[in-house]
Protein backbone atom coordinates (compact mmCIF):
# COMPACT_ATOMS: atom_id res chain seq x y z
CA UNK A 1 0.00 0.00 0.00
CA UNK A 2 1.53 3.83 -1.11
CA UNK A 3 2.59 5.79 2.20
CA UNK A 4 2.64 8.62 -0.24
CA UNK A 5 -0.10 11.76 -0.27
CA UNK A 6 -0.36 13.93 -2.92
CA UNK A 7 -1.13 17.66 -2.63
CA UNK A 8 -2.02 19.97 -5.21
CA UNK A 9 -2.75 23.54 -4.09
CA UNK A 10 -4.82 26.09 -6.37
CA UNK A 11 -6.43 28.48 -3.83
CA UNK A 12 -4.44 31.18 -5.14
CA UNK A 13 -6.65 34.31 -7.14
CA UNK A 14 -4.56 34.27 -10.08
CA UNK A 15 -3.92 37.81 -10.01
CA UNK A 16 -1.37 37.71 -12.00
CA UNK A 17 -2.84 35.64 -14.70
CA UNK A 18 -5.57 39.00 -15.46
CA UNK A 19 -8.08 37.49 -17.50
CA UNK A 20 -10.73 36.97 -15.22
CA UNK A 21 -10.74 33.52 -15.49
CA UNK A 22 -8.85 31.64 -12.83
CA UNK A 23 -6.03 29.17 -14.22
CA UNK A 24 -6.86 26.18 -12.18
CA UNK A 25 -10.67 26.67 -14.44
CA UNK A 26 -8.79 26.77 -17.82
CA UNK A 27 -10.30 24.21 -19.58
CA UNK A 28 -8.66 21.50 -21.43
CA UNK A 29 -11.17 19.76 -23.92
CA UNK A 30 -13.90 19.51 -21.20
CA UNK A 31 -12.32 18.86 -17.86
CA UNK A 32 -11.06 22.18 -15.73
CA UNK A 33 -7.18 22.25 -15.57
CA UNK A 34 -7.03 21.31 -11.93
CA UNK A 35 -9.13 17.55 -12.74
CA UNK A 36 -6.90 17.17 -15.51
CA UNK A 37 -3.47 17.69 -13.60
CA UNK A 38 -4.98 15.50 -10.17
CA UNK A 39 -6.55 12.39 -12.53
CA UNK A 40 -3.47 12.87 -14.68
CA UNK A 41 -1.31 12.17 -11.63
CA UNK A 42 -3.45 9.33 -9.99
CA UNK A 43 -3.90 7.40 -13.00
CA UNK A 44 -0.09 6.88 -12.20
CA UNK A 45 -1.12 5.26 -9.12
CA UNK A 46 1.31 6.13 -5.91
CA UNK A 47 -0.91 7.81 -3.94
CA UNK A 48 -2.67 6.54 -1.14
CA UNK A 49 -5.13 9.85 -1.37
CA UNK A 50 -4.92 12.90 -3.09
CA UNK A 51 -6.02 16.59 -1.65
CA UNK A 52 -7.05 19.50 -3.50
CA UNK A 53 -7.12 22.71 -1.72
CA UNK A 54 -8.88 25.42 -2.94
CA UNK A 55 -11.56 28.53 -2.05
CA UNK A 56 -14.71 27.40 -0.48
CA UNK A 57 -16.59 28.85 -3.77
CA UNK A 58 -14.47 26.78 -5.81
CA UNK A 59 -14.82 23.57 -3.57
CA UNK A 60 -18.67 23.96 -4.02
CA UNK A 61 -18.29 23.46 -7.69
CA UNK A 62 -15.38 21.49 -8.25
CA UNK A 63 -17.44 18.46 -6.41
CA UNK A 64 -19.45 18.68 -9.37
CA UNK A 65 -16.47 17.27 -11.25
CA UNK A 66 -14.55 14.15 -9.32
CA UNK A 67 -14.08 12.46 -5.93
CA UNK A 68 -11.18 13.77 -4.19
CA UNK A 69 -10.43 15.51 -0.69
CA UNK A 70 -11.23 19.07 -0.51
CA UNK A 71 -9.11 21.33 1.87
CA UNK A 72 -10.28 25.11 2.34
CA UNK A 73 -7.13 27.26 1.41
CA UNK A 74 -5.33 30.08 3.68
CA UNK A 75 -4.43 33.46 2.74
CA UNK A 76 -0.63 32.07 1.93
CA UNK A 77 0.44 29.04 -0.04
CA UNK A 78 2.04 28.19 3.30
CA UNK A 79 -1.18 28.30 5.03
CA UNK A 80 -3.14 26.60 2.27
CA UNK A 81 -0.40 23.64 2.80
CA UNK A 82 -1.29 23.76 6.79
CA UNK A 83 -4.19 22.93 6.24
CA UNK A 84 -4.14 20.43 3.88
CA UNK A 85 -1.60 18.22 5.61
CA UNK A 86 -4.14 18.26 8.79
CA UNK A 87 -5.46 15.70 6.22
CA UNK A 88 -2.51 13.42 5.53
CA UNK A 89 -2.12 9.96 7.28
CA UNK A 90 0.97 8.82 4.98
CA UNK A 91 4.41 9.06 6.17
CA UNK A 92 5.31 10.92 2.95
CA UNK A 93 3.80 13.96 1.31
CA UNK A 94 4.29 15.22 -2.44
CA UNK A 95 3.12 18.75 -2.65
CA UNK A 96 2.82 20.53 -6.19
CA UNK A 97 0.66 23.61 -7.57
CA UNK A 98 -2.09 23.08 -10.23
CA UNK A 99 -0.01 25.53 -12.33
CA UNK A 100 2.59 23.10 -12.75
CA UNK A 101 0.28 20.78 -15.47
CA UNK A 102 3.10 18.84 -17.28
CA UNK A 103 4.47 16.60 -15.01
CA UNK A 104 5.54 13.64 -16.71
CA UNK A 105 5.18 10.47 -15.49
CA UNK A 106 8.92 9.95 -16.14
CA UNK A 107 9.83 12.74 -13.97
CA UNK A 108 7.15 12.44 -11.30
CA UNK A 109 9.23 8.48 -11.36
CA UNK A 110 12.16 10.22 -10.64
CA UNK A 111 11.26 12.10 -7.79
CA UNK A 112 9.64 9.24 -6.15
CA UNK A 113 12.10 7.08 -6.26
CA UNK A 114 14.52 9.29 -3.92
CA UNK A 115 11.75 8.87 -1.13
CA UNK A 116 13.45 8.32 1.71
CA UNK A 117 16.72 9.40 0.83
CA UNK A 118 16.45 13.29 2.36
CA UNK A 119 13.67 15.17 4.46
CA UNK A 120 12.71 17.00 0.96
CA UNK A 121 13.67 15.88 -2.17
CA UNK A 122 13.73 18.77 -4.33
CA UNK A 123 13.82 19.12 -7.97
CA UNK A 124 15.69 21.90 -10.17
CA UNK A 125 16.98 23.56 -13.59
CA UNK A 126 20.39 24.82 -14.21
CA UNK A 127 20.53 28.57 -15.10
CA UNK A 128 21.94 29.36 -18.48
CA UNK A 129 22.10 33.29 -18.43
CA UNK A 130 24.53 35.82 -16.48
CA UNK A 131 22.97 36.65 -13.08
CA UNK A 132 23.39 39.88 -11.67
CA UNK A 133 22.44 40.33 -7.86
CA UNK A 134 22.74 44.00 -6.27
CA UNK A 135 25.60 45.25 -9.37
CA UNK A 136 27.26 41.89 -8.52
CA UNK A 137 27.42 39.40 -11.05
CA UNK A 138 27.01 35.30 -9.61
CA UNK A 139 28.59 32.69 -10.08
CA UNK A 140 24.96 30.75 -12.51
CA UNK A 141 26.89 27.43 -11.54
CA UNK A 142 25.73 27.95 -7.80
CA UNK A 143 22.17 29.19 -8.67
CA UNK A 144 19.52 26.75 -9.05
CA UNK A 145 15.68 27.42 -10.43
CA UNK A 146 13.15 25.10 -7.91
CA UNK A 147 10.54 23.26 -9.15
CA UNK A 148 7.62 21.43 -7.70
CA UNK A 149 6.63 18.93 -6.75
CA UNK A 150 8.54 18.55 -4.06
CA UNK A 151 8.50 15.00 -1.79
CA UNK A 152 8.78 15.34 1.50
CA UNK A 153 8.22 13.82 5.04
CA UNK A 154 5.11 14.81 6.04
CA UNK A 155 5.78 14.93 10.10
CA UNK A 156 9.08 16.85 9.36
CA UNK A 157 6.93 19.37 7.07
CA UNK A 158 4.62 19.68 9.37
CA UNK A 159 7.42 20.97 12.16
CA UNK A 160 8.87 22.82 9.76
CA UNK A 161 5.89 24.96 8.53
CA UNK A 162 5.14 25.77 12.14
CA UNK A 163 5.93 29.22 12.15
CA UNK A 164 5.13 32.84 11.61
CA UNK A 165 7.77 33.32 8.76
CA UNK A 166 6.87 32.73 5.37
CA UNK A 167 8.71 30.39 2.69
CA UNK A 168 8.28 30.30 -1.09
CA UNK A 169 8.78 26.29 -0.98
CA UNK A 170 8.63 23.10 1.01
CA UNK A 171 12.42 22.82 1.15
CA UNK A 172 13.01 26.22 2.32
CA UNK A 173 11.37 25.66 5.46
CA UNK A 174 12.59 22.22 6.25
CA UNK A 175 16.43 23.61 5.86
CA UNK A 176 15.50 26.67 7.97
CA UNK A 177 14.31 24.37 10.54
CA UNK A 178 17.41 22.45 10.75
CA UNK A 179 16.17 19.62 8.32
CA UNK A 180 17.77 18.44 4.87
CA UNK A 181 17.19 18.67 1.28
CA UNK A 182 18.57 16.69 -1.89
CA UNK A 183 18.15 18.49 -5.32
CA UNK A 184 17.45 16.42 -8.29
CA UNK A 185 17.45 17.65 -11.78
CA UNK A 186 13.93 18.75 -12.63
CA UNK A 187 12.31 18.98 -16.14
CA UNK A 188 11.88 21.98 -18.67
CA UNK A 189 8.78 20.63 -19.52
CA UNK A 190 7.14 20.84 -16.10
CA UNK A 191 6.80 24.45 -16.16
CA UNK A 192 4.56 26.69 -14.27
CA UNK A 193 1.42 28.67 -15.28
CA UNK A 194 1.91 32.05 -13.97
CA UNK A 195 1.28 34.22 -16.85
CA UNK A 196 -1.40 34.06 -19.75
CA UNK A 197 2.10 33.90 -22.02
CA UNK A 198 3.11 30.79 -20.16
CA UNK A 199 0.13 28.83 -21.68
CA UNK A 200 2.79 28.45 -25.17
CA UNK A 201 5.01 26.81 -23.21
CA UNK A 202 2.98 23.83 -21.93
CA UNK A 203 2.94 20.92 -24.27
CA UNK A 204 0.64 18.61 -22.94
CA UNK A 205 -2.71 20.76 -23.07
CA UNK A 206 -4.88 20.27 -25.46
CA UNK A 207 -7.15 23.57 -26.15
CA UNK A 208 -10.82 24.10 -24.98
CA UNK A 209 -13.73 22.17 -26.44
CA UNK A 210 -15.53 24.46 -28.62
CA UNK A 211 -19.26 22.40 -27.71
CA UNK A 212 -22.09 24.57 -26.76
CA UNK A 213 -23.21 24.66 -23.22
CA UNK A 214 -27.02 25.22 -22.94
CA UNK A 215 -29.07 25.82 -20.19
CA UNK A 216 -32.78 26.87 -19.30
CA UNK A 217 -34.64 28.73 -16.28
CA UNK A 218 -38.22 29.35 -14.95
CA UNK A 219 -39.32 31.49 -12.27
CA UNK A 220 -43.03 33.02 -11.26
CA UNK A 221 -43.25 35.64 -8.86
CA UNK A 222 -46.94 36.37 -7.93
CA UNK A 223 -47.88 40.02 -7.78
CA UNK A 224 -48.23 42.25 -4.14
CA UNK A 225 -50.55 44.98 -3.82
CA UNK A 226 -47.74 47.70 -3.00
CA UNK A 227 -44.29 47.80 -3.90
CA UNK A 228 -42.01 48.74 -6.83
CA UNK A 229 -42.18 46.67 -10.28
CA UNK A 230 -38.98 45.45 -11.21
CA UNK A 231 -39.02 43.66 -15.07
CA UNK A 232 -35.86 42.50 -17.14
CA UNK A 233 -33.52 45.06 -14.75
CA UNK A 234 -36.33 47.88 -15.68
CA UNK A 235 -38.35 49.50 -13.54
CA UNK A 236 -42.11 48.94 -14.59
CA UNK A 237 -44.56 52.00 -14.55
CA UNK A 238 -47.04 49.98 -12.17
CA UNK A 239 -49.26 50.59 -8.54
CA UNK A 240 -47.63 47.01 -7.25
CA UNK A 241 -44.57 45.01 -7.38
CA UNK A 242 -43.60 41.46 -6.53
CA UNK A 243 -44.16 39.27 -3.88
CA UNK A 244 -40.38 38.33 -3.06
CA UNK A 245 -37.37 38.32 -0.85
CA UNK A 246 -35.37 40.25 -3.17
CA UNK A 247 -36.96 43.10 -5.95
CA UNK A 248 -39.08 40.27 -7.09
CA UNK A 249 -37.67 40.61 -10.67
CA UNK A 250 -39.04 37.25 -11.99
CA UNK A 251 -36.86 37.59 -15.35
CA UNK A 252 -33.61 38.22 -13.93
CA UNK A 253 -34.12 35.27 -11.48
CA UNK A 254 -35.44 32.89 -14.60
CA UNK A 255 -31.99 34.36 -16.37
CA UNK A 256 -30.21 33.20 -13.63
CA UNK A 257 -31.51 30.03 -13.09
CA UNK A 258 -30.48 29.63 -16.91
CA UNK A 259 -27.11 30.86 -16.95
CA UNK A 260 -26.34 28.56 -13.96
CA UNK A 261 -27.76 25.69 -15.48
CA UNK A 262 -25.78 25.57 -18.87
CA UNK A 263 -22.49 26.01 -16.66
CA UNK A 264 -23.90 22.87 -13.93
CA UNK A 265 -23.94 25.06 -11.21
CA UNK A 266 -27.36 24.45 -9.90
CA UNK A 267 -29.94 27.21 -9.38
CA UNK A 268 -30.34 30.22 -8.10
CA UNK A 269 -31.87 29.40 -4.36
CA UNK A 270 -28.27 27.57 -3.71
CA UNK A 271 -26.37 30.86 -4.32
CA UNK A 272 -28.51 33.01 -3.24
CA UNK A 273 -30.81 31.26 -0.41
CA UNK A 274 -34.33 33.33 0.16
CA UNK A 275 -33.78 32.77 4.35
CA UNK A 276 -30.60 35.04 4.16
CA UNK A 277 -31.35 38.75 5.13
CA UNK A 278 -28.22 39.44 3.36
CA UNK A 279 -30.42 39.50 -0.07
CA UNK A 280 -33.71 40.96 1.48
CA UNK A 281 -35.03 43.45 -0.84
CA UNK A 282 -32.03 43.05 -2.97
CA UNK A 283 -31.63 44.69 -6.76
CA UNK A 284 -31.31 41.41 -8.98
CA UNK A 285 -29.39 43.40 -11.58
CA UNK A 286 -26.88 43.11 -8.56
CA UNK A 287 -27.68 38.95 -8.15
CA UNK A 288 -26.70 38.35 -12.21
CA UNK A 289 -23.71 40.75 -12.06
CA UNK A 290 -22.48 38.10 -8.98
CA UNK A 291 -23.16 35.16 -10.93
CA UNK A 292 -21.74 36.50 -14.69
CA UNK A 293 -18.71 37.18 -12.40
CA UNK A 294 -18.72 33.81 -11.09
CA UNK A 295 -19.68 31.95 -14.26
CA UNK A 296 -16.49 33.96 -15.98
CA UNK A 297 -13.91 33.28 -12.71
CA UNK A 298 -15.04 29.56 -13.68
CA UNK A 299 -14.12 30.02 -16.91
CA UNK A 300 -17.33 30.07 -19.07
CA UNK A 301 -18.21 32.56 -21.33
CA UNK A 302 -21.52 33.76 -22.47
CA UNK A 303 -23.15 33.48 -25.89
CA UNK A 304 -26.27 34.92 -25.70
CA UNK A 305 -30.08 34.66 -23.68
CA UNK A 306 -33.21 34.42 -24.56
CA UNK A 307 -36.15 35.66 -22.15
CA UNK A 308 -40.28 34.64 -22.36
CA UNK A 309 -42.20 36.72 -20.37
CA UNK A 310 -45.49 35.76 -20.06
CA UNK A 311 -47.97 38.64 -18.49
CA UNK A 312 -51.74 39.06 -19.07
CA UNK A 313 -50.19 42.65 -17.39
CA UNK A 314 -48.47 44.50 -17.00
CA UNK A 315 -47.74 45.32 -20.76
CA UNK A 316 -44.18 45.39 -21.46
CA UNK A 317 -43.90 45.72 -24.92
CA UNK A 318 -42.56 49.59 -24.46
CA UNK A 319 -39.77 48.34 -22.02
CA UNK A 320 -38.09 45.20 -24.30
CA UNK A 321 -35.94 47.02 -26.03
CA UNK A 322 -34.58 48.83 -22.70
CA UNK A 323 -34.81 45.55 -20.88
CA UNK A 324 -31.95 44.15 -23.32
CA UNK A 325 -29.92 46.84 -23.20
CA UNK A 326 -29.72 46.87 -19.78
CA UNK A 327 -29.22 42.91 -19.56
CA UNK A 328 -27.26 42.88 -22.40
CA UNK A 329 -24.67 45.19 -20.11
CA UNK A 330 -24.43 43.14 -17.50
CA UNK A 331 -24.13 39.81 -19.18
CA UNK A 332 -21.42 41.85 -21.46
CA UNK A 333 -22.52 40.85 -24.40
CA UNK A 334 -24.03 42.72 -27.51
CA UNK A 335 -27.64 43.57 -27.53
CA UNK A 336 -28.21 41.43 -30.43
CA UNK A 337 -27.38 38.35 -28.44
CA UNK A 338 -30.11 39.00 -26.05
CA UNK A 339 -33.65 38.29 -26.92
CA UNK A 340 -37.07 39.19 -24.97
CA UNK A 341 -40.21 38.45 -25.63
CA UNK A 342 -43.57 38.95 -24.21
CA UNK A 343 -46.67 37.11 -24.21
CA UNK A 344 -49.97 36.42 -22.84
CA UNK A 345 -51.41 33.28 -21.23
CA UNK A 346 -55.00 33.91 -23.24
CA UNK A 347 -56.32 34.22 -19.93
CA UNK A 348 -55.82 30.93 -18.75
CA UNK A 349 -54.07 29.93 -15.26
CA UNK A 350 -52.48 32.19 -12.49
CA UNK A 351 -51.10 34.45 -15.09
CA UNK A 352 -54.25 34.59 -17.05
CA UNK A 353 -56.11 35.48 -13.41
CA UNK A 354 -54.10 38.54 -13.42
CA UNK A 355 -52.28 37.00 -10.14
CA UNK A 356 -48.31 36.84 -11.05
CA UNK A 357 -46.27 36.74 -13.98
CA UNK A 358 -44.49 33.32 -15.20
CA UNK A 359 -40.98 33.60 -17.08
CA UNK A 360 -38.69 30.92 -18.67
CA UNK A 361 -34.97 32.07 -20.24
CA UNK A 362 -32.69 29.95 -22.43
CA UNK A 363 -28.71 30.25 -22.39
CA UNK A 364 -25.86 29.55 -23.96
CA UNK A 365 -22.16 29.19 -22.56
CA UNK A 366 -19.02 28.30 -24.18
CA UNK A 367 -15.57 27.79 -22.16
CA UNK A 368 -13.10 30.01 -22.79
CA UNK A 369 -10.82 29.55 -25.40
CA UNK A 370 -7.01 30.43 -24.11
CA UNK A 371 -5.28 29.07 -27.13
CA UNK A 372 -6.54 32.37 -28.72
CA UNK A 373 -4.61 34.58 -26.59
CA UNK A 374 -1.08 35.42 -27.01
Amino acid sequence: MSDLTLILLSAGSSSRFSMGVKKHWLRINHQPLWQFVAQKLQKTEKFVKIILVSSDEDIAFMKNYANFTFVKGGASRQESLKNALASVESKYVLVSDIARACISDEFLERIVSHKGSSDCIVPYLNVTDTIVYENETIDRDKVKRIQTPQLSLADVLRDALDTNEEFTDESSAIVANGGQRSFILGDEDAHKITYIKDLNSIPCLEAPSSDTLSGNGFDVHAFDTKGTMWLGGVKIDSDYGFLAHSDGDVAIHSLIDALLGAAGMGDIGMLFPDNDDKYKGIDSKELLQIVVTKLNSFGFVIINADITIAAQKPRIGKYKTQMREVIAEILGIDRARVNVKATTTEKLGFVGREEGVAVTSNANLKYFNWKMIG
